[in-house]
């Protein structure tokens, strides 16, 4: 039978992919990581039942890269699991380099999963003579090779459209939810507050979801550092205040929108954020913050020094989701299901 033939499990490309209506399984299914993201990437594996992807990453002595494939990628689907966090720009160069070793290594599909998206914050214009950054690296993602791209709830959600390759946006939520509904009981009379405006669809949601009220907070950014936090429209006093964010960068905003809440008689605070960018003063903050529970995921290994935060910090893994996904994708099968019972991502 030749390439691309008819199968009655519908149509099987080079190495045997399954195409619409297919079922790949996972034998012809590959998953790599880079030198940051293995971990995350093993969690991936394990829910897959597939080992990690054979693969290394070498650096000179003058700081180049080199990755070389340890095994046979030819006419596979293979994913490269690579978080573009500290060091950023090592970690987008060593995803570059990953894309052209299995392009040239004659992989069938070249999906790149980007747990956090750096730059992601740099999607706009806000002034003059300034760059759309964001926008360069879905550029030279596009242009290194990749087919597709995973990430896991975007900054923005227009850096969708940054790309001209399919590109789907995940999000954390569900793992959230799913710890905070068997905790629920425990958080007592439950207020969810958004930390600003434009979070406000989802926190409403999950404050249906969990079963308690909304709050939105008012803040004006000062600079990259500090925010100003105003005012909070709803009610606060004695209740547990629930934060959701997107990241946590260097804590400005959180720990402001905490002393307000706990000046204003909230009797407990819980921060809940995807991203544990944690740069700067953000481990300080935190410390000195009256914030009890700092929950978040794995899209990011954690820095040694939220150590210093103890059980305050708590971090739960988005290994099934991208599992899941990477699945679907794999098997020709919808995405976007995997959030029908829960909140989706930002829009």
């Amino acid at each position: 039978m030749s390439d691309g033939a008819k199968t009655s499990g519908g149509f099987r490309g080079p190495g045997g992919f399954a195409g619409p209506n297919g079922n790949g399984g996972t034998d012809n299914l590959r998953i790599f990581a880079g030198r940051h993201t293995k971990a995350l990437a093993g969690k991936v594996c394990d829910h897959l039942n597939i080992p990690l992807g054979d693969a290394k990453t070498f650096e000179f002595p003058d700081g180049e890269l080199l990755v070389k494939i340890d095994e046979d990628v030819r006419g596979r689907d293979c994913y490269v699991v690579i978080s573009t966090c500290q060091p950023v720009n090592d970690n987008i160069v060593e995803l570059f380099i990953f894309i052209d070793s299995l392009r040239r290594a004659s992989a069938n599909r070249v999906s790149v999963v980007m747990p956090y998206y750096g730059y992601g914050r740099q999607d706009r214009k806000d002034e003059g003579r300034v760059p759309i950054t964001a926008k360069l690296v879905a550029n030279l993602v596009t242009k290194a090779g990749a087919d597709r791209v995973l990430a896991i709830d975007l900054h923005a959600a227009q850096i969708q459209g940054f790309f001209d390759i399919p590109m789907d946006h995940l999000t954390a939520m569900p793992v959230f939810l799913d710890y905070f509904r068997k905790n629920r009981e425990k958080m007592g009379d439950l207020v969810v507050l958004s930390p600003d405006v434009g979070n406000v669809k989802v926190a409403d949601r999950v404050a249906d979801m969990l079963g308690a009220t909304l709050a939105v907070i008012n803040k004006r950014r000062v600079s990259g550092q500090d925010v100003d936090t105003r005012e909070i429209v709803g009610t606060v006093e004695n209740k547990t205040v629930l934060m959701f964010d997107d990241m946590i960068s260097t804590a400005g905003t959180v720990c402001a929108a905490a002393r307000v809440v706990m000046e204003q008689g909230a009797g407990d605070v819980i921060v809940a954020a995807t991203h544990p960018v944690l740069v700067g003063p953000a481990i300080e903050r935190l410390e000195s913050s009256p914030i009890s529970k700092l929950i978040v995921t794995d899209t990011i290994p954690l820095c040694e020094q939220a150590s210093r935060l103890g059980n305050r910090v708590e971090v739960l893994s988005v290994a099934h989701l991208l599992g899941d996904a990477i699945h679907n994708i794999h098997n020709d099968l919808s995405v976007s299901a995997l959030f029908r019972d829960s909140v989706g991502p930002k829009r």
